[in-house]
C-alpha cells in the first residue's frame, strides 16, 4: 500500500511538472505572438506578401533537385533540337519546357531554379562573411579605442569612397591575376564571395563600432570591469548581444545587394563560370539572343532576380522600421 501511494505521488508530481512546463511554453508562445514585432508584421500587407514571396523563392531554390522538371547540368538529357523553344503558351512551345529552353536546349525553369539557388548561396555566404569580420572589427574598434579605432575607421573610410561594384571588380581582378588559370573556375565561387563581402564588412564595422561606443559606458559594463571580467569577455558576453539589432537589419538589406552584385559580376563575365550558371550568367547569355526573338531567355531570369531582390529589400525596410523605437 505504501509503495502504491508513493507511485501515485510520483505520478502526480510528474504530471504537475509536465503541466507547468506546458503552461510556460504556452505563455512564451502567447507573449511572442503578442509582441510588437509580430503585430507590426501582420499589420503590413506588403511585408506579408514580401515574406511569402521570399520564402517561396528560397524554398524552391533549396528544393530544386526535387521540384525542377529537368536537370540542366545533365548533358546526356539535353537535346540540341529543343534549343530556343518558346514558352508553353506560345505557338511552338511545349509543356515539357514551361518557360522555354535556352540555346543549349536546357529547360529555362530548371535553369532558373538552379541558378537562383547558387545566387542565394553566394549572397548568404557573402553576408555571413561580412557580418563575421565586420562585427569583430567594430567591437574591437569601439571597445579598444585609441589608435586601433583610428586605424580601422580610416581604412573603412577609404573603402567607402569607392562604389561597391568597383571594389568587387578590383578584388576579383586581383584574384584572377594571382591564381593559376586552371584553378580559377574551381574556386570562382569563393573569389566572388570574398569580392562581394568587402564593402558590407565596412558597413557592419561602422554600425557596431557606433553602438559599442555607447554601450561601453553603461553601468553593466563598468560593473563587469570592477569585478575583474576580462575585456574580451565583456565585449562578447555583454556588449555584443546589445548591438545585434542593427546588425540584423543591415544583414537583411545587404543580402539583396549581395545577390545583385553577384549577378552584376556574372553578367560582366567576371563572376561565376558558365559551368555554374547563376541568375546573372543566365541574363548575360539570354541578352545575346534578345534581338533575335528569344525574349524568354532574358526576361524570366531578370524577373526572378528583380522579384527576389525586391522581396528581400521590403523585408529589410520593414525590419528596420520595426526595430526603430522612435517609430513605434
Amino acid at each position: 500500500m505504501t509503495a502504491r501511494r508513493v507511485l501515485m505521488v510520483t505520478e502526480s508530481e510528474r504530471l504537475g511538472a509536465a503541466a507547468v512546463a506546458s503552461a510556460r511554453s504556452d505563455g512564451r508562445l502567447r507573449r511572442a505572438l503578442d509582441s510588437d514585432l509580430i503585430y507590426s508584421f501582420c499589420r503590413s500587407p506588403v511585408t506579408v506578401i514580401a515574406a511569402v514571396g521570399t520564402v517561396l523563392m528560397i524554398g524552391s531554390a533549396l528544393l530544386c533537385p526535387w521540384i525542377a522538371p529537368h536537370n540542366p547540368f545533365d548533358l546526356a538529357s539535353l537535346n540540341i533540337l529543343d534549343a530556343t523553344d518558346p514558352p508553353a503558351w506560345v505557338k511552338g512551345g511545349s509543356w515539357s519546357y514551361p518557360l522555354g529552353t535556352d540555346e543549349q536546349g536546357r529547360d529555362m525553369l530548371s535553369a532558373i531554379l538552379y541558378g537562383m539557388r547558387l545566387s542565394i548561396a553566394v549572397g548568404f555566404a557573402a553576408v555571413a562573411l561580412a557580418a563575421t569580420f565586420g562585427v569583430s572589427l567594430g567591437l574591437i574598434a569601439g571597445f579598444a579605442g585609441g589608435w586601433i579605432d583610428t586605424l580601422i575607421m580610416r581604412i573603412a573610410d577609404v573603402l567607402l569612397s569607392f562604389p561597391a561594384i568597383l571594389v568587387a571588380l578590383l578584388v576579383d581582378g586581383v584574384a584572377r591575376s594571382v591564381l593559376p588559370r586552371d584553378q580559377q573556375d574551381a574556386i570562382a565561387i569563393y573569389v566572388v564571395v570574398l569580392a562581394i563581402s568587402v564593402l558590407p564588412t565596412v558597413q557592419f564595422a561602422r554600425t557596431v563600432r557606433g553602438s559599442t561606443l555607447v554601450e561601453r559606458n553603461r553601468e553593466y559594463v563598468q560593473a563587469a570591469r570592477i569585478i575583474g571580467v576580462h575585456p574580451a569577455l565583456i565585449a562578447v558576453r555583454h556588449i555584443l548581444p546589445n548591438v545585434l539589432g542593427p546588425v540584423l537589419v543591415i544583414a537583411t538589406i545587404n543580402l539583396a545587394l549581395a545577390i545583385i552584385n553577384e549577378a552584376t559580376l556574372s553578367f560582366l563575365g567576371l563572376g561565376l563560370p558558365p559551368t555554374q550558371p547563376s541568375l546573372g550568367t543566365l541574363i548575360r547569355v539570354g541578352q545575346n539572343y534578345l534581338f533575335s526573338g528569344e525574349w524568354w531567355m532574358v526576361l524570366f531570369p531578370s524577373a526572378t532576380l528583380a522579384g527576389l531582390a525586391l522581396a528581400v529589400n521590403l523585408l529589410g525596410d520593414w525590419l528596420r522600421d520595426a526595430l526603430n523605437p522612435k517609430l513605434r
